[in-house]
């Protein structure tokens, strides 16, 4: 089962897509033309990330309890 860990999502401007990232594992991030595929897609990473440090004998970190976080966004439809 894959652990839940706390993911980030925004619009950037500057890629003109979503972003997904994931805090607790360094460098784990994705991006998508709508927030449903960045989700998608950080998922696979994430996966691939576990599987390579896991292969490199690095330690995984423990997830945090919260598991997702929603930057304020217009394109998103959230706040002001």
């Amino acid at each position: 089962m894959m652990p839940h860990y706390e993911i980030i999502l925004y619009w950037s401007e500057e890629d003109a897509a979503f972003i997904a990232e994931v805090p607790e594992l360094p460098g784990c991030a994705a991006d998508g033309e709508t927030y449903q595929k960045a989700l998608q897609n950080v998922e696979i990473v994430m996966q691939e990330w576990i599987e390579v440090a896991k292969d490199l004998g690095r330690q995984i970190p423990q997830p945090r309890r919260r598991l997702i976080s929603i930057v304020e966004n217009k394109e998103l439809g959230i706040g002001n």
